[in-house]
């Protein structure tokens, strides 16, 4: 899996919408909102965006540790036979 580029990161139903779109949707929520709101709407957006974009690339670091890490390989300490272990005798 390809890591995604941070500059050029979208949302990915952003792709798909033009600049009358995007000025549309500007002006509606300019509308709901009101001018007043507007900046702090933008500005708690933006920091959700930042939010979860460093969430992913810490799930995603994570991962690529566990997958880069040797696992660890257990051994008996001793040479004793382990007393739990279940042993099939034969008797002929």
């Amino acid at each position: 899996m390809t890591p995604i580029p941070d500059a050029t990161f979208t949302l990915a139903f952003i792709q798909n919408l033009g600049g009358q779109e995007m000025i549309l949707i500007f002006f509606v929520v300019l509308l709901i909102f009101g001018p007043k709101k507007l900046p702090e709407l933008f500005r708690s957006l933006g920091k959700s965006l930042k939010e979860f974009k460093k969430a992913s690339s810490e799930i995603e670091d994570d991962i690529r540790t566990a997958m880069n890490s040797e696992p660890e390989v257990r051994r008996p300490l001793s040479t004793e036979k382990d007393p739990n272990e279940l042993h099939l005798h034969r008797d002929s």
